[in-house]
């Protein structure tokens, strides 16, 4: 089991979060991000941090300040006027596959294989609503239709969300499109 304290700077295994952990809550890892937003995440997707000579071994010859440097270089801006914000456009896309979460299934039965992907989709579900995501999908494939049981019975339980199957052309018949509605007073 990894431990960790808090101010550790931990990066998230899969993932494009970096940041501080921040605390603990029922067994879970609370990291506050660069951006300031405060994730929860299990410990071992977490990897401590210690200083960049450990990130060396991940790029090679490569001088990490130049590495660095790059991702602080800004970006062009384009000059095409957009209709839309970025944030009404993006859509969180889930996949609840087990071989999208874990790396090896082996030894786990079928009631922790859909504990896993409920718990996913929860936590996946919880952090569009605390950042105001108005649409979430999540991809559960056809199967038996277990998954999809337990997914609808978990939205089911939000107030403010209406959901439906999602679009075929784009994710076929296993895949079910979540709305957020959002409050505007907040």
């Amino acid at each position: 089991m990894k431990t960790f304290n808090i101010g550790d700077n931990v990066t998230v295994l899969d993932d494009s979060f970096s940041g501080k952990v921040k605390g603990f809550k029922n067994g879970m890892v609370i990291i506050e991000t660069e951006e300031g937003f405060d994730l929860e995440f299990n410990a071992k997707e977490l990897v401590k941090i210690t200083d960049t000579s450990e990130l060396k071994g991940l790029f090679g010859a490569q001088n990490i300040q130049a590495v660095l440097k790059e991702k602080e270089l800004p970006k062009k801006r384009s000059f095409v006027k957009e209709k839309k914000s970025k944030k009404e456009d993006f859509v969180l896309e889930v996949d609840l596959h087990i071989e999208k979460l874990v790396p090896n299934k082996r030894g786990m039965s079928n009631y922790d294989i859909l504990t896993l992907q409920a718990d996913t989709a929860k936590r996946q579900l919880e952090f569009a609503i605390r950042n105001r995501m108005p649409k979430v999908v999540f991809i559960h494939g056809v199967g038996e239709g277990v998954l999809k049981a337990e997914l609808d019975f978990l939205l089911g339980r939000y107030e403010g969300i209406t959901f439906q199957d999602a679009d075929y052309k784009k994710y076929g018949l296993g895949a079910t499109e979540v709305y957020i509605k959002q409050n505007p007073s907040r």
